[in-house]
């Protein structure tokens, strides 16, 4: 028997705390990589990580940590030839995990858009992209979200977390965010995990523009264990399934050779 009950004439806007049966609680893991860290990347990837029991994804991958006695944490500017392995498991317990969606934005730093949208700021480009992929992709009907982020050395002025949680409830004029908070990754697998996948994506991206040529060896087989698993031979123009919404702004294939770089749709 499931807890949640669907009453389809119920609204969204209409619902009250007295409809606890009729609201999704949805936790977020959110990661970033290729600006606040390292400003000589060409692009910029923020990763959401959703689920309703966070639970039983992490709990999967303890139990291969203990197992394996692993305890490095999963990065993926760290792979070399003693986590590959493991960090292929992990992505391979998300693959295969059942409600759990992820979502991810990339960007061209060099890009009109990116130029044009945040004035070369990767704060701001941090904030707002967090916004629009929470907003127009992550957040669903009847759901109310908690935001659990990275935990990136900010300038003082920065109120990452007031700011998200304001800005979207207002946005909505609904409580759609219930809270915001910033953790160190290395405490968490599914910050980790996340970050994972965002390294994959954005790493396939530098290779099939051209960036870099041929990289790390780990990396690019880590790349491609993420491709193989969703059926893609590269992400550049995005890719979507039922689980998987990948965002790829269509400013990244401005890096192509003359004549490859074909207009198309990106996810």
């Amino acid at each position: 028997m499931t807890f949640f009950r669907n009453n389809k004439e119920i609204d969204t806007k209409d619902l009250k705390l007295s409809d606890y049966n009729q609201i999704w609680t949805k936790f977020c893991f959110l990661d970033e990589t290729g600006s606040l860290s390292d400003a000589n990347d060409p692009f910029f990837t923020i990763g959401i990580l959703k689920l309703s029991q966070p639970y039983y994804l992490y709990s999967k991958i303890d139990y291969e940590r203990r197992k394996r006695n692993f305890h490095d944490e999963m990065k993926f500017n760290k792979l070399s030839k003693n986590n590959l392995e493991f960090a292929k498991f992990a992505i391979g317990a998300l693959l295969d995990a059942r409600s759990v969606d992820f979502y991810s934005y990339s960007v061209d730093k060099d890009g009109d858009y990116f130029k044009r949208e945040f004035f070369c700021d990767s704060w701001v480009a941090y904030e707002k992209l967090t916004l629009r992929l929470l907003k127009d992709a992550v957040l669903a009907p009847k759901e109310i979200l908690v935001l659990i982020a990275d935990y990136i050395p900010a300038p003082k002025e920065i109120r990452f977390e007031v700011n998200i949680k304001r800005e979207l409830n207002n946005a909505l004029n609904r409580l759609t965010l219930a809270g915001v908070c910033r953790f160190d990754s290395r405490s968490n697998d599914l910050l980790q995990l996340v970050d994972l996948v965002i390294g994959a994506i954005s790493y396939d991206l530098k290779l099939a523009t051209g960036v870099i040529k041929s990289g790390s060896k780990y990396k690019r087989q880590l790349s491609e264990f993420l491709r193989q698993g969703l059926g893609t031979d590269n992400f550049l123009n995005g890719f979507r399934n039922r689980h998987f919404n990948i965002f790829v702004d269509k400013d990244a294939k401005q890096r192509l050779p003359l004549g490859e770089n074909e207009k198309g749709p990106s996810t």
